[in-house]
Parts: structure tokens; C-alpha cells; sequence
């Protein structure tokens, strides 16, 4: 394709260390419905006359089907995809093909079909996001009256709802989903007609490609269509949050489904067994998503170390940026393949669960408030209470083994009505702030949930099949 300027041919070396077929093979439906796109556009600013774009697009279509039904098998000599594309074309319909690159490059050619799979792509991972927020909202429906530890610094800290633990999960997924809505956004901009870098003398219509191909806008300035990638950089960032978030859940999991915890029951349909140990019972699933989360972050910093340094506009460094994100995609769909189904089957040891607050000591804060209620200042209110805890762990007692005689002694203040407050039910159910873990907050935070989940469906059916070809 640059051979007239060459006096020697490429070496075969060289063809094998540049070419990206293992990159952007995919691309290639995506790459001719582009080209579609761009021959009708030349037809209709008069590059090409009507017969010559009819037999053109017969043939790209021609040459998507030999891909389609695997007829088709690319040359490394070619490159990369367009080129291989272009060159069956020709091979097809002849010195006519030659034709289908007026007006465009390599660089908005290829930037055009990243954007166009890349929004199909996005659109399955928010497919399965939804369906992960609605196996978080079964579960929080299923579990919202089961009282559970929460925890800061894996101690224990206040007893909770297991509802509000699943919605807290929720919530953070939902931002993630919000986060891909953005990065769809981010692609849905049409760069076809920049060329290389300072777009073309030539009469093109970018906004008549604009629309055939369903971009919701026409990119402002060539040079930065084909320089920048932080489009996909909002992909990456996108797919790194949401495994971060899965990562965090799974961790939880892992934990409180140990022996040592032991309230949280997985399936065993996912969980695997040891090949030496007999009774083991390994959670796998939940560790290898806690594990791949580690590759999406590195992803991210390829992207990130690429892009850095590079001066506008396009280098071939730029090859490599779609390395990272789809391995990126590719491990988040999987992962939300997985996780809904096992979520959707998890279950709560509500006994063993109670068992936790044996001791009392996560109803501290409870006590503390009470003296609030009663006017006592909250940091001599803490005090007290501290001083109280530590009386128990200096005696081996427990909070509840206290009598009134001794909560008398040691907390003057404290009159008859705490002690209908000193069980993990009303502890939770008078944290009744927005938001916060009572059954009725919680039972609020399902509805909005559901809402919330509506809007998501309406939002993202907005995106599929938007081609006017």
C-alpha cells in the first residue's frame, strides 16, 4: 500500500512484529459497515457515481459474509484488517475497490471501528451489570430481616441488616454502571473524515456518516480524532471500578463464608473441592474474580503508560491500546457472567449470624446515644461507655450479662428504659436515618433500587443497533 515510495520491500520480520490481525481481526464487521458508511458518503457529495457505490457495497458485503461464514482467512503480509478488507474487496469487484479509500486513513479507519465495537461491547457489560444489581436486590428482598456483624477494620462494629449489606454492594455497582453509560457516551463520536490528522480537500460530509452509522455526534477537531484515546481510557477506568467493586464483594465473601465466620452459605455448584482434602469446600469462583481484578488495573496503567508521552498526532505505539481493553472487557464480561448466578443462590446462617453479638459489645454505640438522648455531651457519653467495655473485657463479662445493680454503678446516669434497647432488633431498627440499615430504610432502598434499575434498562436500550445502513 506504500510500496511507491520504498525501494525494498518490507521484511518479513518486520511484517510479523507490526502487523495487529490478533488485535483487530474482530473489528472487521465493523470495519465494513465504516466503509458502507463512508461509500454512500462519497455517492452523495459526487466521488463516486451510483453504480459504482452499489457495486462497491455489494461487495464489502460480499466480503463480510466470506468473514461471517469463515470462507475468508487474512494474510499477515496485509497487516491488519483494513487492509486485508480492501484487498479481498478489490480481488472481488476489481480496480473499482482501489476506489474505497478516497478520503480517509488508516487513522480514522481504524478509530471509526474501535468506537462502533466498542459501544457494542459496552452495551453487553451494562447488560450484565443489570442483571448483577438485580441479583443484589433479590438477595437484599430475600435477606433484609436477617441481622448480621458489620464491620470496620474486620472487627466487628454494629450489628446490620443483611438487606443494607447487599444494597451497599448495590449502590456501588449501580455508580459502575453509570460509569459505562458515561464511557458510552464517550465513544458514541463519529471521527470517519479526519484522515490522517488534517482532514481532506476533498468535499467529504462528516455528518452525513455521522448518521448513517448512528453516532450521536461529528468529532470537532481531526487531529484530536485520531491523537487522543481517552475515550477508551473512560472504558478502561470504567471496567477497572467495576472489578475493583466485584473484587471487594468477593473478598467479603470469601470471608464471611470461612469456618471462622461461617454465616454466609455459597452454592456448591460453585465452589470446587481439594484433590487431597475431603472436607474442603473452596470458594474459587469468588477468589479468581478477587484475582482477575488485578489484570483490569494493570490494563488500566498499560493504557494509561501508552498514551503518556506520545506527541500528536498519531503513533504506532497507538496499536497497542487495544491490547489491555480487551482483555479488559473480556474479563469483566466474564465475571459478570458468573457472579449473578452465584449471588442469585447465596445464602444466610441467621443463627450463626446472631451468634456474633453474644458478647454485646456492638451495642456500645447504642448506649452511648442513649446518654446523648439524655443530654450528656457524646464525647463524655463515649468515655463512659469505653470505660464500661473495658470493666467487661478486664472481668471476662459479656455487655449483656450486666445486671441493673451494675449499669447503675458504673453508668449512674442510665435509667430503666435502656435496657428494652440492649438487643440487636431495636439496634437496628431505630437506625432509621436515610439511608441507613433499619428495616424500613431498608425496605425504602429496594424500592428506589427498582426504580433505579427501570431507568438503567431505558437508558441502555438506547444504544443497540443504531446503524442506518
Amino acid at each position: 500500500m506504500w510500496h511507491g515510495r520504498f525501494r525494498e520491500d518490507t521484511a518479513e520480520i518486520v511484517q510479523h512484529f507490526t502487523q495487529s490481525l490478533d488485535l483487530d481481526w474482530r473489528l472487521a464487521p465493523y470495519d465494513i459497515y465504516a466503509s458502507i458508511a463512508h461509500v454512500r458518503m462519497l455517492e452523495h457529495v459526487g466521488l463516486l457515481e451510483q453504480r459504482e457505490a452499489a457495486i462497491i457495497e455489494d461487495g464489502l458485503r460480499q466480503v463480510l459474509g466470506d468473514i461471517q461464514e469463515g470462507r475468508f482467512t487474512p494474510k499477515e503480509s496485509m497487516e491488519d484488517v483494513h487492509m486485508n478488507i480492501e484487498a479481498r474487496l478489490t480481488e472481488i469487484i476489481g480496480p473499482l475497490g482501489e476506489k474505497l479509500h478516497t478520503g480517509r486513513s488508516r487513522n480514522d479507519q481504524s478509530a471509526t471501528a474501535v468506537r462502533l465495537y466498542m459501544r457494542k461491547e459496552l452495551y453487553s457489560v451494562g447488560d450484565g451489570l443489570i442483571t448483577l444489581l438485580d441479583a443484589l436486590l433479590d438477595r437484599a428482598t430475600a435477606h433484609r430481616h436477617i441481622i448480621i456483624p458489620g464491620y470496620t477494620h474486620l472487627q466487628q462494629a454494629q450489628p446490620v441488616s443483611m438487606g443494607q449489606y447487599w444494597l451497599a454492594h448495590f449502590w456501588a455497582l449501580a455508580r459502575d454502571f453509570r460509569r459505562v453509560l458515561f464511557a458510552l457516551e464517550s465513544v458514541n463520536e463519529c471521527p470517519l473524515g479526519s484522515g490522517a490528522l488534517a482532514g481532506s480537500t476533498l468535499p467529504l460530509d462528516r455528518g452525513f456518516t455521522t448518521v448513517m452509522l448512528g453516532f450521536d455526534r461529528t468529532s470537532d477537531n481531526s487531529m484530536d480524532s485520531v491523537a487522543h484515546r481517552d475515550h477508551l481510557l473512560d472504558c478502561q477506568y470504567a471496567m477497572a471500578v467495576l472489578m475493583i467493586h466485584a473484587s471487594r464483594m468477593a473478598e467479603d465473601l470469601v470471608i464471611y463464608n470461612s469456618r471462622e465466620f461461617g454465616w454466609v452459605i455459597l452454592p456448591d455448584a460453585f465452589c470446587t473441592g481439594s484433590s487431597m482434602m475431603p472436607q474442603k469446600k473452596n470458594p474459587d469462583v469468588l477468589e479468581l474474580v478477587r484475582g482477575r481484578a488485578g489484570r483490569v488495573i494493570g490494563d488500566l496503567v498499560h493504557l494509561l503508560t501508552v498514551i503518556k508521552g506520545l506527541p500528536l498526532t498519531y503513533n504506532r505505539d497507538m496499536q497497542e491500546d487495544k491490547r489491555a481493553l480487551w482483555s479488559s472487557i473480556q474479563v469483566a464480561r466474564d465475571v459478570l457472567d458468573v457472579l449473578p448466578q452465584l449471588i442469585a443462590r447465596i445464602e444466610i446462617d441467621a443463627e450463626r449470624a446472631a451468634a456474633s453479638f453474644d458478647d454485646g459489645f456492638t451495642l456500645a454505640t447504642d448506649v452511648a446515644e442513649y446518654l446523648v438522648m439524655k443530654g450528656m455531651p457524646f464525647r463524655t457519653a463515649h468515655e463512659k461507655v469505653g470505660g464500661l467495655v473495658k470493666w467487661c473485657l478486664d472481668r471476662k463479662r459479656t455487655l449483656l450479662s450486666l445486671d441493673r445493680r451494675e449499669w447503675h454503678e458504673l453508668i449512674p446516669e442510665v435509667e430503666e428504659d435502656l435496657f428494652p434497647l440492649l438487643n440487636i432488633e431495636s439496634s437496628v431498627s431505630r437506625r432509621n436515618t436515610y439511608g441507613g440499615t433499619s428495616f424500613k430504610q431498608v425496605a425504602l432502598q429496594i424500592e428506589r433500587g427498582l426504580e433505579t434499575l427501570e431507568v438503567f434498562r431505558s437508558k441502555l436500550a438506547d444504544y443497540p443497533a443504531r446503524f442506518a445502513l
